[in-house]
């Protein structure tokens, strides 16, 4: 058996669009304000991917979901954190756990933590842990400009 692990990282600025939502980690954060993004903006489902497909070898979410695709205009990320799973499985990699830390001053994460773990492991088929800090009013995270989270996966073949 061979055991990889692979980081991922996403960050996407608050969007000016009215009525966008907010999704992390596969949740829906009502009366938030939304990320801006070719897709859902999920930064959380992203980074996650990104970690799975940097273990299993296989490029990055723009190489396989470019935003320059219309077909990824608006689309679920919790469906492509599936699809990558099915890509790393073809290419004979079991995900084993996936761990992520989500940076954002606002909103609070507490909340919807087990949500988002519950929601996101179910789309990975393992366990993924989901942690959430601020950055200390420093930068445009701790200036609230935006949301970030960084993965880390093992898989397994």
């Amino acid at each position: 058996m061979a055991v990889r692990v692979g980081m991922g990282f996403d960050v996407h600025a608050f969007s000016d669009e009215p009525g966008r939502r907010l999704m992390l980690g596969g949740v829906e954060l009502h009366g938030e304000r939304g990320l801006a993004g070719h897709s859902d903006a999920d930064v959380v489902a992203h980074a996650v991917g990104d970690a799975l497909l940097g273990a299993a070898g296989l490029g990055d979410l723009g190489e396989h979901f470019p935003d320059a695709d219309p077909a990824w205009e608006g689309a679920d990320s919790l469906a492509l954190l599936r699809r990558v799973v099915e890509l790393a499985s073809a290419a004979g990699w079991r995900p084993v756990n996936v761990d992520c830390t989500v940076v954002a001053e606002q909103p609070r994460l507490a909340p919807h933590r087990a949500a988002m773990q519950e929601r996101l492991t179910a789309a990975v088929g393992a366990q993924v842990s989901v942690k959430a800090t601020t950055a200390e009013q420093l930068g445009a995270l701790g200036r609230g400009e935006g949301v970030a989270c960084w993965a880390v996966a093992l898989v397994e073949s």
